[in-house]
């Protein structure tokens, strides 16, 4: 598999291993790393979050037998808020699980507010990090965030990291400036989950199949990613099926070709013929709300549930809204007291409040369990 630079750190593959979805046992885990390592993935991303996948992972790296362990690149995270002390010794503690005397590469695990940017860059945790890379325990520090474009712009041009995880989706472009501006100015730039946040493009609407043809959605998704220059995409294996389709694109980081941009632009005037004047065109010209409603946020969600019908996804994401917290949305279309201070302000004329409450009738449901919690 193809390789690209990655911060100030080794170069990582295209693909990367996403662990929090191999959750049932050590030996299933390393049963996808053998799977990453036949692909030519060589760059591994887990926390202590993701359950007990960092353990597992631990175990599979001293199984593995197709590759050295000098072969993995490894990037773990640790939360933002703790202490000094307790940074030291939850690092220690993620090095002794994964059998490593180093960490190739240590992000701050959501940056999703400002406090949690500030705790990086001089609270506790700008001594972790600068302990962490002195001691040698680390080579580069970076950050993931589900936080607004202004945070991650904020966190980006602190020239305290190197690399960044964002959510990059193709369904769902609205941080790709970003990367293409942490890209330019030589910043590792991972995107998160680009199949299931992505859309659940692993198993898409039948209309989307259709939208896509002849490329499999996920196909497209990635390489959309690929073409504008995102370092690596990560796959959260669960089998070792879920990553033949990393595998047949190991070498595809070239620009689109003709049928791939036929196929982007057949998709996306399908989506615009489906929601006619009621799409919502995220230009964010409604914002702020009064009552802090997302309103561009749960307007995408519609236009994915009636664009392409991807009504699973939209609906799996809106009930999470206030159940997730600095990860996620808090305040869902619900909210919504019809002020009609929105309604002047979009460009395109439409009936907000009316489109929040057809929202929130399509997409409400019983919430589901997230993964890890």
């Amino acid at each position: 598999m193809k390789t690209r630079t990655f911060g100030s750190g080794r170069p990582v593959s295209l693909f990367s291993l996403g662990t929090m979805r191999a959750l049932d046992s050590g030996s299933q885990m390393a049963e996808v790393l053998d799977a990453a390592a036949a692909a030519g993935i060589n760059h591994l991303e887990t926390a202590p979050a993701y359950g007990p996948a960092e353990r597992f992972l631990g175990e599979a790296l001293r199984q593995n037998t197709r590759r050295t362990s000098d072969h993995w690149v490894i990037t773990s995270k640790l939360l933002p808020g703790l202490t000094f002390e307790e940074g030291q010794r939850r690092l220690d503690q993620i090095l002794e699980r994964l059998g490593c005397q180093h960490l190739d590469n240590l992000a701050v695990h959501g940056i999703n507010r400002k406090d949690h940017l500030d705790w990086a860059l001089v609270g506790h945790g700008s001594k972790l990090l600068d302990w962490a890379l002195n001691s040698g325990r680390v080579t580069q520090v970076g950050f993931s965030s589900h936080g607004s474009n202004p945070l991650i712009d904020l966190a980006l041009r602190s020239q305290r990291f190197t690399f960044c995880s964002l959510h990059l989706h193709w369904l769902d472009p609205k941080r790709l400036p970003l990367a293409h501006w942490a890209l330019s100015h030589g910043l590792g730039v991972m995107a998160i989950s680009p199949a299931d946040k992505g859309g659940r493009l692993q198993a898409p609407s039948p209309t989307l199949v259709e939208d896509c043809t002849p490329f499999a959605p996920l196909q497209l998704a990635y390489r959309f990613l690929l073409s504008q220059g995102i370092s690596t995409l990560t796959v959260g294996a669960a089998v070792p099926d879920d990553l033949q389709l990393a595998a047949r694109l190991a070498q595809a980081d070239g620009p689109l070709n003709d049928a791939e941009q036929k196929a982007l632009f057949t998709a996306q005037a399908r989506q615009e013929e489906r929601l006619g004047q009621e799409q919502c065109k995220q230009c964010q010209a409604c914002l702020p709300c009064p009552k802090q409603v997302p309103i561009p946020e749960l307007l995408r969600l519609r236009n994915l549930a009636i664009g392409h019908e991807l009504n699973a996804f939209a609906q799996e994401r809106y009930n999470l809204i206030g159940r997730a917290g600095h990860w996620w949305e808090e305040h869902d279309a619900s909210a919504c007291e019809r002020c009609g201070e929105c309604l002047p302000r979009c460009p395109h004329q439409l009936p907000i409040p009316d489109l929040l409450a057809d929202t929130h009738q399509r997409l409400v449901a019983s919430p589901r369990r997230r993964l890890w919690s």
